[in-house]
């Protein structure tokens, strides 16, 4: 296979199609953001068989449980993303948006509308949700979509892509906006990623790996998105009762995500009364616990299992039931730990105090700041975005979870009558 010469073929359908979305009122792209939702309904029988070889091919190959379920589609989570397709297309339009104007002393009439950047490209790992998310965004912003998911998932791509196309044919919206990027080919991401000129942007979803690889390689601009090193610090005023479940909610509640923690931060003033609680609830949930000089003599003294963190531990994302555990003397001392091993996505804090709250957050150099919430929060459908297309933690152009709006960037129309320039 020409990977190159693929890509770009796929590319240059992408972008001619594209003008059936640039040319689209926002109805018609709605409308087609409800028939991929209704179809995903109508077909799921499809979509779960297609699933299921590559559910076999991952047990076969001992892929780890964890990543077995971010590849598993169920009944419920294909009628979870045909709700974030009916979500996005509920949203505003953010498309032809005025977001600057005025009149110049020459007469000139000036105006900044958002319109949609063209042509993305998107490369992430074994979930098929984000073939669904990653195309009803693009399509309700405009863009036309190459989408390049793992060979993992290869199966479940397909059928979705299929589902998809067939759904918008009965629109006024061309099916060659979407277009799936042969996955067995490894070679078809660095075309992807080299397509400049032919892409006009190439987002990563996936493990820091993955991100990193995209980043680093890339002549198409990139948006950096999902590492997540993400920490719960819980302060020496932190109200136990509300600090415990946070924890438990922020590493247990999903752990294979971006926003799932995977270090705690303890005061020393509270680590008394609140470290055996932690440990104990962590422990009894599952989760592997490694800890500092401190957090080891207090797990060995309750009878809880732990190993003495390194450097590496600090610095990973588990993905996995396992975590982190270190006391710290003040909020700076948290703030320190997560600016040298933290990946600027999420932090929270769990205290009563305001202004522990308030330093804490003017320290956090961070996508999103938790003030007595979880991490698991960080989320564009949580935070009324409707489906995300990724988080950022980057900070040009757009930064945390990113639904529609920052899938489009702007002209200047500039109207006059007869002006010319001396």
């Amino acid at each position: 296979m020409d990977s190159v010469r693929t890509v770009a073929d796929l590319a240059e359908k992408a972008r001619f199609a594209s003008r059936t979305l640039s040319t689209a009122s926002g109805a018609e792209r709605k409308a087609a953001l409800e028939a991929i939702a209704q179809a995903l309904i109508t077909r799921s029988s499809e979509i779960l068989a297609a699933n299921e070889l590559d559910m076999v091919n991952a047990r076969e190959e001992k892929m780890h449980p964890q990543m077995q379920d971010r590849l598993l589609l169920t009944a419920e989570r294909i009628a979870g993303m045909a709700d974030g397709a009916r979500q996005v297309a509920a949203l505003p339009d953010p498309l032809g948006q005025v977001l600057n104007e005025s009149t110049l002393p020459n007469g000139l009439h000036l105006r900044q509308m958002s319109v949609p950047f063209g042509v993305i490209g998107m490369v992430y790992e074994a979930r098929p949700n984000v073939t669904v998310d990653a195309a009803v965004i693009l399509l309700m912003s405009g863009n036309a979509a190459l989408l390049r998911g793992s060979s993992t998932a290869r199966n479940s791509n397909e059928i979705l892509v299929n589902v998809m196309r067939d759904a918008i044919a009965s629109t006024k919206i061309s099916p060659e906006v979407i277009q799936l990027v042969p996955s067995e080919d490894r070679a078809t991401v660095k075309a992807l990623l080299t397509a400049r000129g032919k892409v006009d942007l190439v987002i990563p979803r996936g493990s820091a790996q993955l991100i990193r690889m995209v980043v680093d390689e890339a002549t198409v601009p990139t948006i950096e998105t999902g590492a997540g090193v993400c920490h719960v610090y819980v302060d020496e005023f932190a109200d136990i009762d509300k600090a415990l479940p946070i924890l438990l909610n922020s590493k247990t509640h999903r752990p294979s995500v971006c926003n799932a923690a995977e270090t705690l931060l303890v005061h020393k003033n509270i680590a008394p009364t609140f470290l055996p609680l932690a440990l104990k609830a962590l422990t009894d949930a599952g989760v592997a616990l490694h800890g500092d000089a401190t957090v080891q003599k207090v797990a060995e003294k309750f009878g809880v299992a732990s190993t003495p963190a390194t450097e590496e531990n600090w610095c990973t994302e588990y993905g996995i039931l396992e975590m982190n555990v270190a006391v710290v003397d003040s909020v700076d001392a948290a703030a320190d730990h997560i600016a040298k091993y933290g990946t600027n996505h999420t932090e929270a804090i769990v205290t009563e105090n305001q202004a522990s709250a308030d330093r804490f957050i003017a320290l956090a150099d961070c996508a999103a700041v938790m003030v007595n919430a979880s991490t698991r929060f960080t989320d564009g459908e949580q935070m009324g975005f409707g489906a995300e297309i990724g988080i950022s933690n980057q900070k040009l152009h757009a930064r945390g979870p990113m639904g529609l709006a920052a899938m489009t960037t702007t002209t200047w129309i500039v109207t006059g009558n007869g002006q010319i320039r001396s």
